[in-house]
Formats: structure tokens, C-alpha cells, sequence
């Protein structure tokens, strides 16, 4: 009777322990499980920016108080005329650490085509990024995130983009920044196009954002997807290249799961791939308002994060 009554109490110890284990307890449980890093990517607001509901500087403090996310990856269309701004810079820099925010990288548009085939348009493009890189080793950044776009075959964009990257990340080499590309359209939304074209970069600093719904290769009317690439493929074959994944959504179903991507599979797919890096909410859906949509997404990979 005194060895039962005895487990008892063990038991009943173990149970009381366990009920004051908060929901918050829980889930910072999973996410030391998960094999990944979430940050939070700009472009899940973009609404309410180009709405100026809200502002770059902002978004530190949203990022941490309304999701409870500690990285960011910053846009640049929303601060495109502070890059060298260091008075802006260092606002923006004490709102980071005001809400202990880690700065993570920045993702370059409208800055000229990296694989133009053009090489004075070529050169005039490298030489815009520079300033986002030096942006970027200012805010604490490991990255940018830039696009292999041209015009021409796909051998003739293919030869141009590796000359622009391979300069670019010279350069970018210096201040310990490394340049990414993301599948964004056109050739680079064909896996084994910008796969080919890091074998011919081969440089350590020189890398690929898979973005796990960025792989239409054509466009139709109203924009809408007329030829796709394989997700699941093509974000396998940028994997040994990746220094990041985009976490892309815009649908869920009843049950949190992301309609357009199979999240345990692709994920599988990351995990399989030796990747422990970032990976980066980006919705970009008009279901749910973007707050909700961020939180469906973080939710989903934590889920996910924990069982694959």
C-alpha cells in the first residue's frame, strides 16, 4: 500500500508540473525542437506600408510585439531613399533594440537587372546594389537578396548573371554580406536554370532564397500563372545553395494548413537538405488580413517545425 501510495504522489507531482506549463511554455518548447529559425519578411505587410497605415520604422516594434518575432527581412521599395541615410538608419537601428529585434537581410528591387545582357546596363546595375550592401552591413544584416532578371535566351541571361552576381559578391565579399537570389519569375523560377547558374558563380557568398511559391515561368491574363515549375523539385535542386528559405502563403484551409503547399513536405524537403537556417514568413494572400495571415503562417511552421 505505502509503495502505490507513494507512486501515486510521484505521479499526481508529474501531472500538477505539467498543468502549469503555460501555452507560451509550450510553444517556445517546439520551436527549441524545430531545426530552423523564423523571421518575419516585410512583404507580409505590404498593404498596410503602401497604404501608410504603417511605416519601415515601424516594423521592428510590429514584428516583435504583435508576433513575437525577433528577425526581420526588410524591403527596400519601403526605405528607398535611406540607404545612406544615417540618421534614419540609426532610428531605425535603436527600434531594433529597443524590441530586441535581429536584423537579417534586406531584399533589393528596382536596382537594375543583374543579368542584363547588356553590359554597361549590366555594370550600372551591379554598381546600384552597393549601396544596399553597405545599408545592409550598417543595420547588422547578413544579407541582401537580389534578382538574376535579363533579357535574352536563356544561355545569353544565364552568362550575364553569372558575371553581375560574380561581381556583385565581390564586392559584397568585402563587408562579409552575402548576395542571394531569390526564384522571382522568368528563368530564375526554373530550379535548374539558377541552380546552373550558382555551379558557375561557385562562390561562398554568392547563394539562393528558395521561395516556396515563386515558381510560375510564364504569366497569362490577369496575371495569373500560365506555366509553373515543380515547387517541391525546384526548391530541392536551390537547397545546396540556400542561405534562407521564404516561407510563401496565401490560402488556408479549416485546418491551418497552407492550401497552395504541402508545409510537411516541403518542409521534409528543407530539413533533408542539412539546412538549420532562417526561414522567412511571406504572405501574401487577401483571405485573411495580413496580421492574420502572418499568424496563420508563423503557426503553421511551428507546427510543422516540430514533427518533421
Amino acid at each position: 500500500m505505502n509503495t502505490n501510495r507513494r507512486s501515486f504522489l510521484k505521479q499526481a507531482a508529474r501531472s500538477l508540473a505539467a498543468l502549469t506549463i503555460t501555452p507560451a511554455a509550450f510553444a517556445e518548447i517546439n520551436r527549441k525542437k524545430m531545426f530552423f529559425d523564423i523571421s518575419l519578411a516585410e512583404w507580409s505587410l505590404h498593404k498596410a506600408l503602401f497604404a501608410k497605415k504603417i511605416t519601415n520604422l515601424d516594423f521592428p516594434g510590429i514584428a516583435r510585439k504583435e508576433f513575437d518575432i525577433s528577425i526581420v527581412e526588410y524591403v527596400n521599395q519601403f526605405f528607398k531613399d535611406k540607404a545612406q541615410d544615417k540618421t534614419y538608419l540609426n532610428d531605425l537601428l535603436t527600434r531594433c533594440k529597443d524590441n530586441g529585434i535581429s536584423n537579417h537581410l534586406i531584399m533589393i528591387d528596382g536596382e537594375g537587372n543583374l543579368g542584363a545582357t547588356d553590359a554597361a546596363e549590366r555594370t550600372k546595375a551591379v554598381e546600384n546594389h552597393h549601396r544596399w550592401v553597405e545599408c545592409a552591413k550598417y543595420l547588422g544584416c547578413k544579407t541582401i537578396r537580389v534578382n538574376a532578371a535579363g533579357n535574352g535566351t536563356a544561355e545569353e541571361v544565364s552568362k550575364a548573371a553569372v558575371e553581375g552576381l560574380g561581381k556583385l559578391g565581390e564586392f559584397a565579399k568585402t563587408m562579409n554580406i552575402n548576395v542571394i537570389v531569390e526564384n522571382h519569375g522568368g528563368y530564375s523560377s526554373n530550379g535548374k536554370w539558377l541552380s546552373g547558374v550558382m555551379k558557375q558563380v561557385n562562390m561562398k557568398n554568392v547563394g539562393t532564397l528558395p521561395d516556396f511559391g515563386n515558381f510560375c515561368l510564364k504569366r497569362g491574363e490577369n496575371h495569373t500563372c500560365s506555366e509553373e515549375y515543380d515547387r517541391y523539385q525546384g526548391t530541392q535542386e536551390l537547397l545546396p545553395f540556400a542561405k534562407g528559405v521564404s516561407a510563401k502563403t496565401y490560402t488556408f484551409d479549416d485546418n491551418g494548413n497552407c492550401v497552395e503547399t504541402d508545409y510537411n513536405r516541403i518542409m521534409k524537403i528543407v530539413k533533408d537538405s542539412g539546412f538549420k537556417g532562417i526561414a522567412g514568413i511571406e504572405y501574401e494572400g487577401d483571405k485573411v488580413d495580413e496580421y492574420e495571415g502572418i499568424r496563420k503562417t508563423k503557426a503553421l511552421l511551428e507546427r510543422v517545425g516540430a514533427m518533421v
